[in-house]
């Protein structure tokens, strides 16, 4: 599956990844180092990932992130 990342706001990028992976917030927070409740506020939006983080997380998941010009 493919999506543009442009179309979605942080919060809802995490939680699709997350749901892509079969995973719930404990045991997705688990795989990158952070904690559920982190987790949880990367989804409702009440904290910011930065690319490091972003980066892990593909990483751990099996994505990649692929950037074209449009």
């Amino acid at each position: 599956m493919k999506i543009k990342i442009n179309d979605y706001n942080d919060s809802d990028l995490i939680r699709i990844i997350r749901e892509w992976s079969n995973l719930t917030q404990k045991e997705f927070g688990d795989l990158i180092g952070k904690d559920e409740r982190s987790i949880y506020d990367y989804e409702a939006g009440n904290y910011t990932f930065n690319m490091t983080t972003l980066r892990k997380i593909m990483n751990e998941v099996g994505l990649e992130i692929t950037i074209e010009k449009k």
